[in-house]
């Protein structure tokens, strides 16, 4: 796997932590020789991403925007291809809850918020980033869905999991449209991850529930998700097209 990533360039969204910054440290140990990454607010953890990537061989640069608002989405764009990088690998991993909030609380700030972070910013990039990727005849576009998706996901979090299925559908559409230009599209669905997120939007009674409920008696890792990820844009992923993996422990069965 290093040898065919030795001319490849990723950019991962989201990477200052969490499954952003274990993909980014995967693709740069599977051989990628450079992995761009992008952040919005913490700017600490990317530094903490950055080394990791150099200390796994390859070169790195940062890029920051707040992928809620539309500008934000537009001046990542502008960045990277400011910096002249030809992508071939796009890992679309931003995205949050950003808060929970039922039907009566949910404000029109809050619903453009969300679907700005989990939907527009992979539909954008990958408008963006296809025709290079089309133009070099390769090309692999990982989009991050969510359990919640299946699910509708727990209190408050309505929206959220509307926004997941919305990645599953667009994944389903591009991998139709680009396939047969030598692009492929694919998701990765993780369930209840042991990371910064439940350590925000979760308590120990939450997460404790969904151990209880999940046959591998464990919640998911960074790495596990950032390993599948690796998979899919591999070449031994070759035959695989607009597929969302479910990476949940068994928690949710198709």
């Amino acid at each position: 796997m290093a040898n065919e990533f030795q001319d490849r360039t990723a950019l991962v969204t989201g990477a200052s932590r969490g499954i952003g910054r274990a993909a980014a440290i995967a693709l740069a140990r599977a051989g990628a020789p450079k992995v761009l990454v992008h952040y919005n607010s913490h700017a600490a953890g990317i530094e903490e991403t950055m080394a990791a990537v150099r200390e796994a061989g390859a070169e790195t640069s940062a890029f920051q925007a707040d992928l809620a608002k539309v500008e934000g989405i537009h001046s990542l764009i502008a960045l990277v291809k400011a910096s002249g990088a030809a992508v071939d690998l796009l890992v679309n991993n931003a995205g949050s809850l950003v808060k929970r909030a039922r039907l009566a609380e949910y404000t029109d700030e809050l619903y453009d918020d969300v679907m700005n972070l989990n939907v527009r910013s992979t539909w954008l990039l990958s408008q963006a980033l296809a025709p290079g990727m089309i133009e070099r005849g390769r090309g692999c576009i990982i989009n991050l869905s969510s359990i919640a998706a299946r699910n509708g996901g727990g209190p408050g979090a309505t929206i959220y999991a509307a926004s997941k299925a919305a990645v599953a559908a667009i994944t389903k559409g591009l991998a139709k449209e680009l396939a047969p230009k030598g692009v492929r599209v694919n998701a990765v669905s993780p369930g209840t991850v042991d990371n910064d997120f439940h350590v925000k939007f979760s308590n120990r009674q939450i997460l404790d529930s969904v151990i209880a409920q999940t046959p591998a008696g464990t919640l998911g890792t960074n790495e596990e998700v950032a390993d599948t990820i690796v998979f899919l844009c591999s070449h031994a992923a070759r035959y695989i097209h607009g597929q969302t993996i479910e990476i949940n422990g068994g928690m949710f069965m198709v």
